[in-house]
């Protein structure tokens, strides 16, 4: 019987790949013959999954996306008894990319950033990922809201902050905190205390008790 290939396996290596190569010489500098080796697998390989190297490299955009998101959503899940305060704080740690672990990610996704802002088919991609962080953002803010003093989430911005104009913020403060982190103007452990003295800040506006609050 001829072999069956898993293509969506094959799909997720070759991502892994681009990235790893993506790392060492940016985006523009993957080629197919060169994601084929790192790979081990034939070019055609390569070919038979993605039609272009364009093809290839939105695929790898979004496998890094959905790794960031995944991660968040699974560190949610694990306290499903955490406050929605708790629960924010966790995702704004794992969407920064500040741990050592995550270090070569981080350069990977702020290098797709900056080849996506000349060419717009990287970008959509980036932007869907950016919508859904905000999005869960939004709805853990509004949820925290609805937990303080005043009760449900219909009122909890009738005299305070917005909670879309909020999880905007939070997530341009976690993009520019990464950066700041790979260039060494600071380290993560002063980026960790930038961002989790933003978010008591916010707390503080809403009346909620969160765990940035209490430090």
């Amino acid at each position: 019987m001829p072999k069956q290939v898993d293509y969506g396996s094959r799909r997720r290596r070759i991502a892994e790949a681009v990235c790893v190569l993506a790392d060492e010489q940016g985006p523009e500098g993957v080629s197919m013959r060169d994601v084929a080796a790192r790979a081990q697998v034939s070019l055609g390989a390569v070919q038979r999954c993605f039609r272009t190297k364009e093809e290839m490299l939105l695929f790898a955009v979004e496998h890094v996306g959905e790794r960031v998101t995944e991660r968040v959503r699974a560190r949610i899940a694990a306290g499903p008894a955490q406050s929605a305060a708790t629960a924010l704080g966790h995702a704004t740690d794992e969407v920064a990319l500040l741990r050592e672990e995550h270090r070569a990610e981080a350069r990977i996704w702020l290098a797709f950033v900056a080849q996506a802002a000349v060419s717009a088919s990287l970008a959509e991609p980036l932007r869907n990922s950016y919508a859904a962080l905000q999005d869960l953002f939004v709805r853990l803010i509004t949820e925290a809201a609805a937990s303080g003093p005043g009760g449900g989430a219909a009122d909890a911005f009738a005299d305070g902050p917005d909670a879309v104009r909020e999880a905007r913020t939070l997530l341009a403060l976690t993009d520019g905190l990464t950066g700041h982190v790979l260039i060494g103007h600071l380290t993560a452990k002063e980026a960790e205390g930038v961002l989790h003295a933003h978010l008591a800040g916010l707390w503080a506006r809403l009346g909620v008790t969160g765990p940035e609050a209490k430090g």
